[in-house]
């Protein structure tokens, strides 16, 4: 890379006008270290660009200049992905005033945002044309869909919607030479020739940045039915999630999986978290499943299929929502979990993604290897079991020291995904790759595919000035 000489930073300066670049330490420092506090970045400068124009004036000065582009949405990713480097080499693009709503089609059930919005406000922009975005996050009102697509970010409604690429029809992109690819085309049936937008989704900012999408929107829920169950253990809810597929049909939207230590320290951290139990239980399950229209029967259904699960034992208890209130608050208890554990202090996370048959023998010896590495660990087990993203995360003993307690992690989480790799799983389900996980890939992913990866960031970007030092090192 180049260095940033005054005349590079001063072009750079005029390409996003006043108000557009933070140089100032202070004003810089929201910009240099990630959510988790793992990593932390130097840079001379931070741009802002409110258009996609100056977005494509900034990648053409750095492409002939050879100097590296971090691009950074909400910065609420826990791999490092959107952080500099420390040696101050790179600049960081900023998409956050890039935050318009272009145009909403509910007839064609469409919303073109650029890559700034907030995944909330897309969300409440949706439900005000009465339409949905089914992409929800514990992090959606900070987090941004420019970000959420370049990681291709799950949540908890990947069971019915897919994934964030599931939900894209088009994108607008720059290019690492600076040229814009306009493909913000709103149709479901665009059969010519390589689908690429695909190669943009999940790669992190390393083969381009993304400006703008065209996202797909989907009939407003008339009716939402929330149930939170107790289970003997984790078999028993892959087991009750496909009697609920079968007895429910489409209708499953959410199956979420937590364990007692995740609710045990929601209510010690989180204020006016509470069991919606008397007596405490090993394994919980939060199911949501919905309608597009009133009286559609699914709470009968639901009913005649908790009844059928607890003759059986594969639940043991379960209390269904009376109102959106009491939902609301039984989603706070899954969703406040990761907030709960930076309170805690130290914390070792794993994103891992099993077939669902197996989820229960992963949790079973992932949980055996973690305890037999440190003594007293609380062991936080929640996902989405319906997609088999298991976050299998590890607390620091109480009284514990947080330093000590991470430095365990070099040994342990390659054991740890030893065994997801082992189930036939993968090390990183929805929280992509950035930094954190690169020696992962390139211990996991077979030769071919790290060549192919190789290869394609080679060719387009054969300067490796996108997000360089993420996901893959180009060849040209």
């Amino acid at each position: 890379m180049s260095a940033l000489t005054p005349d590079i930073l001063g072009k750079l300066k005029s390409s996003v006008g006043d108000g557009g670049w933070i140089e100032d330490t202070a004003g810089k420092a929201p910009y240099l270290t990630d959510e988790r506090d793992l990593f932390h970045g130097q840079t001379e400068l931070v741009l802002r660009p409110n258009n996609a124009k100056a977005v494509a004036d900034i990648v053409t000065i750095c492409s002939q200049a050879n100097i590296g582009i971090v691009p950074q949405g909400g910065n609420t990713g826990y791999c490092g992905g959107s952080i500099p480097a420390p040696d101050g080499s790179e600049i960081v693009v900023s998409l956050t005033r890039l935050n318009r709503i272009r145009e909403i089609d509910a007839l064609n059930n469409t919303m073109t945002v650029e890559a700034g919005c907030v995944l909330a406000d897309i969300q409440s922009a949706a439900q005000d044309a009465d339409r949905m975005f089914p992409l929800s996050l514990g992090a959606e009102g900070s987090c941004q869909i420019g970000g959420n697509l370049a990681t291709n970010a799950g949540g908890v409604q990947v069971l019915r919607y897919g994934n964030a690429r599931d939900m894209v029809l088009g994108l607008e992109v720059v290019l690492p030479d600076g040229r814009m690819l306009d493909g913000l085309r709103a149709l479901r049936k665009d059969n010519t020739g390589y689908d690429l937008k695909q190669l943009f989704l999940g790669a992190e900012g390393t083969l381009g940045i993304i400006t703008a999408a065209v996202l797909k929107l989907y009939p407003q829920p008339r009716e939402v039915i929330t149930i939170f169950s107790t289970l003997p253990d984790a078999e028993a809810a892959v087991s009750l999630l496909a009697r609920l597929r079968s007895g429910a049909a489409g209708s499953v939207t959410a199956f979420e999986i937590l364990n007692r230590a995740c609710l045990e320290l929601v209510k010690e951290h989180i204020d006016g978290a509470r069991d919606p139990f008397n007596q405490p239980h090993d394994t919980y399950a939060l199911i949501e499943i919905s309608a597009t229209h009133q009286d559609s029967g699914i709470r009968e259904t639901a009913e005649t299929v908790l009844t059928e699960a607890l003759e059986a034992g594969e639940a043991l208890d379960a209390v269904i929502a009376e109102s959106s209130q009491q939902g609301d608050d039984l989603w706070r208890l899954r969703e406040t979990i990761p907030e709960a554990q930076k309170r805690a202090g130290g914390c070792i996370k794993h994103d891992v993604s099993i077939p669902v048959s197996k989820v229960a023998e992963f949790i079973d010896q992932a949980t055996q290897r973690a305890g037999q590495d440190i003594e007293d660990v609380r062991i936080i087990s929640f996902g989405h079991i319906g997609d088999g993203n298991i976050h299998f995360n590890l607390t620091q003993p109480v009284g514990g020291n947080a330093e000590i307690f991470q430095a365990h992690a070099e040994r342990l989480s390659p054991a740890i995904h030893d065994i997801a790799v082992g189930l036939g799983g993968s090390f990183s389900a929805e929280h992509g790759i950035g930094v954190l996980k690169k020696p992962e890939l390139e211990r996991y992913k077979s030769a071919v595919e790290q060549d192919l990866m190789a290869i394609i960031k080679g060719a387009i970007d054969p300067k490796n000035i996108m997000n360089p030092g993420k996901i893959v090192t180009g060849k040209s």
